[in-house]
């Protein structure tokens, strides 16, 4: 690790979360290469914990496959259920963010089962930044470049169109760092900016 990038640093653990579609697993790796620390994606939290548990243990978790009609819910419906698997997972996310701070082991955790309430929770040596795409039509793109056979995406854009809705919200409430991921040529430097604003503001006591 560069010494620049570890005088740059004010957390142990960094929390990137946001919607799918927003684009923050590239600026998580670009995050971790500036900073010259580890990463690893929450989201695979989600798939081991999921292939441990069944449905009767963990219905959140298996909601999506066990409901008769998954396909037919509301875009605010399934938004729910992806609330409800998040919150399942905070328990995890919180006891790898511990055992990386126990270890003074930095890490950039990032991933769509990121709640505010987590970081909300564990302020001390874990910064968090949320990122959210306003525009519902670029999440649209953003999908179709991403995965260019996935077919219908409108249903699924409008889900992380509401789930960035409320992260927003969620980062108000809980005073949290949230921005628009858009302009991507700039993100990273605008968190980084994010960040040390906001380190230096409850360093000097003053409203963050």
């Amino acid at each position: 690790m560069s010494e620049l990038a570890e005088s740059n640093r004010n957390w142990s653990v960094l929390l990137l979360g946001g919607p799918s579609g927003a684009g923050k697993t590239s600026v998580s790796y670009a995050l971790a290469r500036r900073f010259g620390v580890g990463i690893s994606e929450i989201d695979d939290l989600y798939i081991v914990a999921k292939d441990f548990t069944t449905p009767a243990q963990q219905p959140a978790l298996h909601a999506w496959d066990t409901h008769p009609r998954a396909h037919d819910l509301t875009a605010e419906q399934i938004l729910e259920m992806h609330i409800a698997a998040c919150r399942v997972m905070s328990a995890s996310i919180e006891a790898v963010v511990a055992n990386h701070l126990e270890t003074d082991t930095p890490i950039v955790l990032e991933g769509d089962y990121l709640l505010p309430e987590v970081p909300a929770r564990i302020r001390s040596r874990v910064a968090a930044v949320f990122l959210y795409e306003p525009d519902e039509a670029q999440i649209v793109r953003n999908f179709a470049r991403r995965e260019p056979d996935g077919g219908e995406q409108a249903k699924r854009a409008r889900v992380s169109w509401l789930f960035g809705r409320w992260l927003k919200d969620e980062c108000r409430r809980l005073d949290l760092l949230a921005l628009p991921a858009r302009p991507w040529t700039t993100v990273v430097d605008r968190i980084v900016e994010a960040l040390d604003r906001k380190t230096s503001r409850h360093d000097s006591g003053a409203p963050a």
